[in-house]
């Protein structure tokens, strides 16, 4: 991320930093154990609790974990859920290794940018920050887009003793190279009109290097766009969001395991799971929600978010976070 711009980007940077900050929210950088490699995970999260350790904190809210989607970090994609979640749970918001200040790893070889290396990099984020024990309540995760990807591996990986229920936003699990083919050919149709928007791979769509591609983008996101946005704001966001860690970043698109059968299955989760999805998503369409519901087995259900695309937690904050606080607290008990 480019530090020297004092663009639209930077300010809408610094304000959406305050909003977490606002929600009672710290900045915290971990080192985390992988072998020979070096790995930090930067996070907001919970205030610590001054002068305790982590066991000792009487807080009562429960644990939520928040992973973000492919594109701009944590601070982007959450700013419209940490104030109104924050209120009931205590929230841990990661950046994913190569996305953020201070998530990187230099793990190299075989599954190193898979979205399995992400989700062990947040499983140990979790058990640093939230120790298990005697007496500890299971965290709840929430993932959307490719943060869906990683939500569903750390709750397999963790399981229900650890992770005990999970929404899976916007993520087609059973993404395939068909898919990948069928999104490069809606990016196409919707571009027509501007050969230079046209990407001829995702990681090209995924990480616009233009303005032209990145409007391409906003309009294959987001199922009501802005109706112009001007080239001088993409040229900005196209700086100040996507040019740090570019080739890691293609790495991580080539890496990911879900829907290569030869790699790896999808399982059902043992966990209660949420799956949330736009009515108009365009990058992973609804049809591939009913298939992901179905795969994930009877703990599943499946809620469509009516007006919104592939960004629901944007295009309809209320009604996104109505759907995680009604899924993930338990009724309150009735009296007698």
């Amino acid at each position: 991320m480019s530090t020297a711009s004092l663009g639209i980007a930077a300010l809408l940077d610094a304000y959406y930093r305050r909003r977490f900050t606002a929600a009672g929210l710290v900045e915290s950088t971990v080192a985390l154990e992988d072998g020979a490699a070096t790995t930090t995970m930067h996070c907001w999260r919970f205030p610590p609790p001054d002068g305790a350790r982590e066991k000792d904190n009487d807080d009562p809210r429960p644990v939520l974990v928040l992973l973000h989607g492919f594109g701009p970090p944590a601070t982007w994609q959450w700013r419209r859920q940490v104030g109104p979640l924050s209120r009931r749970f205590r929230l841990v918001v990661p950046d994913l290794l190569f996305f953020g200040p201070g998530s990187r790893t230099s793990a190299q070889g075989p599954g190193a940018r898979s979205e399995a290396h992400q989700a062990e990099a947040v499983a140990k984020l979790i058990a640093a920050i939230v120790p298990s024990g005697s007496g500890a309540s299971p965290v709840s995760v929430v993932g959307t887009s490719y943060g869906g990807f990683v939500a569903y591996h750390v709750a397999r990986l963790l399981g229900p003793g650890r992770v005990g229920r999970v929404v899976i936003a916007s993520s087609d699990l059973l993404k395939g190279a068909d898919d990948d083919r069928a999104l490069l050919l809606r990016a196409a149709a919707a571009g027509a009109s501007s050969a230079a928007a046209v990407a001829e791979r995702v990681e090209d769509l995924m990480l616009p290097r233009t303005p032209e591609r990145m409007r391409r983008l906003m309009e294959l996101a987001y199922h009501k766009p802005r109706r112009f946005t001007p080239g001088f704001v993409l040229r900005d966001l196209v700086q100040f969001l996507y040019s740090d860690s570019i080739e890691e970043k293609q790495e991580l698109i080539k890496g990911i395991t879900l829907g290569d059968k030869d790699k790896f299955q999808l399982t059902p989760l043992r966990q209660q799971v949420l799956v949330l999805w736009g009515q108009h998503d365009q990058i992973f369409p609804i049809e591939k929600a009913v298939q992901v519901a179905r795969q994930l087995g009877a703990n599943a259900r499946l809620e469509i978010l009516q007006n919104t695309g592939h960004m629901p937690h944007e295009e309809d904050p209320k009604r996104f976070n109505e759907a995680l606080l009604n899924f993930l607290l338990p009724p309150p008990s009735s009296a007698l």
